[in-house]
């Protein structure tokens, strides 16, 4: 069941990934969303609200989904990046796909 939102819980967001997960000014986010640092400080205070396009580019350059900016999710990567991983895949070689699965597997014993 998704996660209730409260018109805070964006600008909290945005301000963790750019600062807590990805180490980012707001120059610096601005700079990679195509965005002026002006429209993140708006946005981390709360005084201003992202376009949808705008939403999607500071996910884009946070590399987070725009559910985790939300607050609609704790997943940062949410579904997006499991479903690019899943097109590409597809379009391996069977030897491939079982060196993606080696490496995959080894990952995750890292995480642990």
């Amino acid at each position: 069941m998704p996660k209730s939102t409260s018109s805070e819980e964006f600008p909290n967001r945005l301000r963790l990934a750019r600062e807590q997960i990805r180490k980012l000014s707001q120059s610096e986010l601005a700079e990679k969303a195509g965005l002026q640092s002006s429209a993140i400080s708006h946005f981390e205070s709360g005084t201003r609200k992202p376009s949808f396009d705008n939403l999607r580019r500071l996910a884009d350059a946070l590399k987070v989904s725009t559910d985790y900016l939300l607050g609609r999710t704790d997943d940062i990567a949410g579904p997006a990046t499991a479903d690019r991983m899943h097109r590409h895949y597809d379009n391996l070689s069977d030897a491939d796909r079982g060196l993606a699965e080696e490496i995959l597997n080894i990952l995750q014993k890292r995480k642990k």
